[in-house]
């Protein structure tokens, strides 16, 4: 989609109030778990960023955020590098100089397994040796209804087949986490901070609530 379709899309399905509460969900997983898998010395890109929801809350040394909406770059703080770009033309991101490569909830609006493997292939070369990726995604497998809900989802995905395509573009698989949050932040439970920390710690919660995956990879 281009940017001004992702504006007048996302615009009609977080309501401002509901961006707030997303924004604050965000916050408790980065801190109470993302920030296991980052350094604070690192360099982290944040791909498909939408509102900087991660990349404003990950602590690390240097931070990159893509997304195709020019908007978003108003939604950033002036720490954040902002670069509207295609996730499989990341032409301004030097090879070799990204620590961190964040993906979530993008995967499936791509409109093919060849533009999925270009995009895996662009996070291989902005990587640096032994650097990692973590994407999460809401899984088919557990949600194969409700995935469809949604008017840009092209791509059907599961922690399986998301796990085979990463192994494919060259990546060492280093933990997949099946069921993690619910499959979306409109979910009844859990919306409160501390109830999604409280969650965040109780991991048997996740395999009855849990809608999306998480893969962490290695170069």
């Amino acid at each position: 989609m281009k940017g001004d379709d992702l504006k007048i899309l996302y615009g009609h399905r977080f309501a401002k109030k509901e961006r707030e509460q997303k924004d604050k969900i965000w916050h408790v997983l980065c801190r109470h778990y993302f920030q296991q898998f980052v350094e604070p010395d690192d360099s982290v890109l944040d791909i498909a960023c939408g509102q900087g929801e991660f990349i404003r809350h990950i602590e690390c040394a240097k931070k990159t955020a893509v997304d195709l909406n020019p908007e978003v770059r108003a939604e950033l703080p002036s720490d954040i590098r902002f670069i509207c770009a295609s996730a499989d033309a990341l032409h301004e991101i030097e090879s070799q100089s990204v620590d961190v490569c964040f993906i979530s909830n993008f995967f499936e609006h791509l409109e093919s397994k060849e533009q999925m493997n270009a995009v895996l292939q662009e996070v291989r070369r902005v990587l640096r040796e032994g650097g990692r990726l973590i994407n999460m995604q809401p899984n088919i497998r557990f949600e194969p209804g409700r995935y469809w809900d949604f008017y840009d989802h092209v791509l059907p995905l599961s922690d399986r087949s998301a796990t085979e395509a990463l192994v494919q573009n060259g990546f060492v698989i280093e933990q997949v986490v099946a069921r993690f949050v619910p499959f979306t932040t409109k979910s009844v439970l859990p919306q409160h901070p501390w109830l999604v920390r409280a969650y965040l710690a109780l991991p048997l919660f996740w395999k009855v609530m849990g809608g999306q995956f998480v893969i962490i990879a290695r170069t």
